[in-house]
């Protein structure tokens, strides 16, 4: 079975750096693993078009590189089958989102474990790249991987941050992120997500995963602006989107060459 670079950091209890994707081009997949310096490429599918074929050539060409894995942002419905779909494509954690209540955490978690005893999860027996297809299938190492997934949750809505103080103590959430987009708009803020109010609850969350021992991480477009947060203690960082990277280069570079031929 592969090895789950991004546990294997939080076991060993290092820094983790991931960078999203939108697209699901295996070449975009292969460049971010050649510059050598990503833990993992977070495909946010909850944005994305794509489908199942596309889930496993992400995967594969993710794979190509022993040094990263991956990581799929999974929206509200339909949950399960993006899930299934995503772990049994050979993408090995998860981050949900949209999640309303301590109850919805757990119900996430148990659709990432395998339907044993001991996990009491839904994941069942698959002819899927997750098993090799026919080598791995039901077996210890299977169950192990997905015990070893990483499990994150979006902190966006008013409910489920009123309730951080449960969720924090769910056993096998690895990792929080809040959203402040979201968590601005369905608090009737929208627009002001850079507020100090939303910032000041971006804060307590934090502070209140550190204290629980649950790792927080945090979206950033630079990395100067990880410099605050590292300060408060986190050590784990999703920088830049493909898509938002294309524009921003073609805002820069398209602007600056139309001021020297003089049209601006």
């Amino acid at each position: 079975m592969r090895k789950n670079r991004l546990r294997e950091l939080l076991n060993a209890g290092k820094p983790t750096i991931g960078t999203h994707v939108i697209t699901t081009s295996p070449e975009i997949v292969e460049v971010i693993g050649h510059s050598g310096l990503f833990d993992y490429i977070e495909f946010s599918g909850q944005y994305a078009t794509w489908s199942l074929p596309q889930l496993d050539n992400f995967a594969r060409a993710v794979d190509l590189f022993p040094h990263m894995s991956s990581m799929m942002k999974v929206e509200q419905d339909p949950r399960l089958f993006i899930t299934s779909r995503s772990l049994n494509a050979g993408i090995p954690n998860i981050l949900f989102a949209d999640c309303r209540s301590a109850d919805e955490v757990r119900q996430c978690i148990r659709m990432v474990r395998a339907a044993t005893p001991e996990d009491d999860g839904f994941q069942g027996c698959v002819i899927r790249r997750i098993s090799d297809f026919v080598l791995e299938i039901g077996t210890e190492a299977w169950v192990r991987t997905l015990r070893e997934a990483v499990i994150a949750i979006m902190v966006e809505k008013a409910s489920l941050v009123e309730q951080m103080e449960e969720v924090l103590s769910i056993e096998g959430l690895d990792m929080v992120q809040f959203g402040p987009c979201d968590l601005s708009v369905n608090t009737g803020r929208a627009g002001k997500m850079g507020s100090p109010e939303i910032k000041r609850e971006q804060k307590g969350v934090i502070e209140l995963a550190l204290k629980k021992g649950v790792h927080p991480r945090v979206e950033i477009n630079d990395f100067e602006e990880a410099r605050e947060f590292i300060e408060m203690g986190v050590r784990h960082f999703c920088i830049g989107w493909d898509l938002r990277t294309l524009f921003q280069w073609c805002q820069k570079h398209g602007a600056g060459l139309r001021h020297l031929l003089g049209e601006t």
